[in-house]
């Protein structure tokens, strides 16, 4: 491979240097760096991140072909700097044996433009009612760490206390999508002020929170680890604290539309604004946005929810949940988080890539921009401000909450293991 160098970048928001990459690897960290017959990128201004890792991504493939694809969900992984995603285990069929985590795995590898490590199901089928191949998942070729029945709740505190027993012998982990089903039957949106004013159906935010406080005491008892997806209520925050607090391993994520979005968007009845969990109050996104500084909330994941037009584009009862978010994360939390002055860039690549590597064991992915680590990395131009444009996303869906919103940042140039999968804002 050739070699490139990347010039006058300011490496996590530090001081402007040169990085020298050499095949998948960075050769060279410095000032006034040269290298005959390298490619030269100018990259004065503009910050330099380790590849972003994406804990909570749906690819849909295999048996959704229609709203994305392993090809091009990683090519809008690429487009949002990315170099890792966790590919979520609601298939069809479901990720829950060794083949199709395997198949999943092998698409990835195939695709080329970010790797990808399949989610194997917590349940047959998602289910709920009994553990899936848990075992054999991870000793696969896809070396499976994660397991998630997201969409669905493990809400059955026997089989949720066995998946993290199993897990538990290859430190593996349990992310669980924190809904008890019976407290969200017919569910549309927030329970709230305005979900009482447009008669929706209310998801209240004790259906999220009981779950969590029934999981982290279960991790604590069984001394396994357990993830929280797409966090979303203050009191959930405060009950990730406290769990912390008294040293139980459990890990928490937020979603950038959590991080901006509120309720009040639901008054339009557009369901680009429908998912799961529901947006929430403002309030609500004033704590997770502080938890996620004070590192009581570990990373942010896109929760990426792809749906074709007509799964959408109909009336809001009727309308799947969900929204696409690789492409447009890093520039919500540059607004949310980066330019409201509550996390510097090294912060976001801790939430955004080294803690996510870290919690999926994502081997290569979230290493210091240093001399001898794997040349996965993302450079952004952190002075842009433009509108979202869903007509340009390498993504099959357009389902963006973001259309026409203007948000700052732009991902020029993404590397995976020294490749330009992104270069100038246009796919390789």
């Amino acid at each position: 491979m050739s070699k490139t160098l990347i010039r006058g970048a300011k490496v996590l928001g530090g001081e402007p240097q040169d990085v020298l990459i050499d095949g998948g690897t960075i050769a060279e960290v410095g000032t006034n760096l040269s290298a005959e017959g390298a490619e030269i990128v100018e990259a004065a201004g503009k910050v330099l991140l380790p590849g972003l890792v994406d804990l909570h991504t749906h690819l849909r493939e295999p048996g959704r072909e229609d709203s994305e694809t392993v090809l091009t969900g990683t090519r809008a992984a690429a487009s949002g700097g990315y170099t890792n995603v966790f590919a979520m285990a609601n298939t069809f069929p479901v990720a829950d044996t060794a083949g199709v985590v395997e198949q999943v795995w092998r698409l990835g590898q195939e695709s080329g433009y970010c790797d990808v490590q399949p989610i194997g199901a917590v349940t047959v089928g998602l289910e709920g009612a009994q553990l899936a191949e848990l075992g054999a998942m991870h000793e696969s070729a896809a070396g499976v760490t994660v397991f998630s029945d997201d969409g669905k709740c493990v809400h059955d505190a026997v089989i949720m206390r066995r998946a993290l027993e199993y897990v538990k012998a290859f430190n593996g982990v349990v992310a669980q999508h924190a809904q008890e089903p019976r407290l969200t039957e017919g569910a549309q949106m927030n329970e709230g002020v305005v979900s009482a004013e447009l008669g929706l159906g209310g998801w209240p935010a004790v259906a999220e929170e009981s779950i969590i406080a029934r999981d982290v005491l279960l991790a604590e008892h069984v001394g396994s680890r357990v993830h929280i997806c797409h966090l979303s209520t203050a009191g959930s925050v405060e009950i990730v604290r406290w769990a912390k607090s008294r040293g139980i391993d459990v890990t928490a994520e937020v979603t950038p539309h959590h991080l901006l979005l509120t309720d009040e968007l639901v008054r339009s009845y557009n369901p680009v604004y429908k998912v799961n969990p529901p947006l929430r109050t403002e309030r609500d996104v004033h704590a997770l946005r502080e938890a996620l500084a004070d590192g009581t909330i570990d990373i942010v994941a896109t929760d990426h929810a792809p749906h074709p037009h007509e799964d959408k584009d109909c009336e809001w009862a009727a309308a799947a949940m969900g929204m696409v978010g690789l492409e447009t994360a890093l520039s919500v939390v540059q607004e949310t988080m980066v330019d409201t002055g509550l996390l510097d860039w090294a912060g976001v690549a801790d939430r955004m890539s080294v803690k996510p590597a870290q919690i999926g064991q994502a081997a290569g992915h979230g290493r210091p921009v240093s001399a001898g680590e794997p040349a996965n990395l993302t450079l952004v131009d952190t002075a842009y401000r433009g509108r979202v444009d869903p007509a340009g996303f390498a993504s099959r869906s357009r389902n963006t909450p973001y259309e026409g919103r203007e948000l700052p940042g732009r991902v020029t140039h993404t590397w995976l293991r020294g490749k330009a999968t992104l270069v100038d804002g246009k796919l390789t």
